[in-house]
């Protein structure tokens, strides 16, 4: 099976307890972060924010509460059952968002449409980084920005307690919020394989991004790059 086949049964499989997963093994840290990464979106003044990998819609949503009422926000993800937790969301707390059925890997957006493009942990699943990168890239404009929010590599002195976290407690969590023990060593390994946020930076300017500056939270365990086309 395709490793996008499977993220998405994997994805569908902890939707309904995916949100309260994430609060609990970052501590309640990934709200920080989040809030994070909406600043930076804020300081543009987009008429329209692009959300990929948007899940349950916790990025948007929150987008909602922060940017101008008048922004145009639209979350996209290929695993439906998140997107329904989305929409019951929207509908539930009457917020401006749509959402719409999209995959990383062949977008229904068209070039260089894009002023401002946020993904909070998607990229690690891409099933092609390369590829989806290149899509990024293609739907953003000139002058236009994506911000990334991901896991990246801790320094050296916090390796072994990250190591610890995301290897030993975070499985055995998730596996008693969610019931899925699978999906969150699906994350330990995911996060091993990634690049550092040098790394990223690489491989963001190889797909087509001229300018890329980053920050690190929690000892560079978690980074949120800012790529301009």
């Amino acid at each position: 099976m395709a490793q996008g086949n499977v993220v998405n049964q994997m994805f569908s499989g902890i939707a309904s307890r995916y949100d309260l997963a994430n609060r609990v093994l970052s501590f309640g840290l990934c709200v920080l972060w989040r809030n994070r990464l909406i600043a930076n979106v804020a300081k543009l003044n987009s008429k329209e924010v692009v959300d990929l990998a948007t899940g349950s819609g916790d990025v948007a949503i929150a987008m909602a509460d922060s940017l101008p009422p008048k922004t145009k926000i639209t979350g996209y993800d290929f695993c439906e059952p998140m997107l329904d937790i989305a929409r019951i969301r929207v509908a539930r707390e009457n917020k401006s968002v749509k959402f719409a059925t999209g995959d990383c890997m062949n977008l229904p957006i068209a070039d260089a449409s894009c002023e401002a493009v946020t993904i909070a942990y998607g990229v690690r699943n891409f099933e092609n980084r390369e590829r989806g990168l290149k899509e990024l890239a293609r739907i953003t404009q000139h002058d236009g920005s994506v911000f990334i929010l991901e896991f990246s590599q801790p320094s050296k002195l916090f390796w072994p307690l990250h190591f610890i976290h995301v290897r030993i407690i975070s499985p055995i969590l998730a596996g008693i919020l969610t019931g899925d023990f699978g999906a969150y060593r699906y994350l330990g390994s995911s996060i091993a394989d990634f690049p550092n946020a040098d790394g990223l930076v690489v491989e963001l300017k190889k797909a087509g991004f001229s300018e890329v500056t980053y920050e690190l939270f929690l000892c560079g365990t978690v980074a949120l790059h800012r790529a301009k086309k």
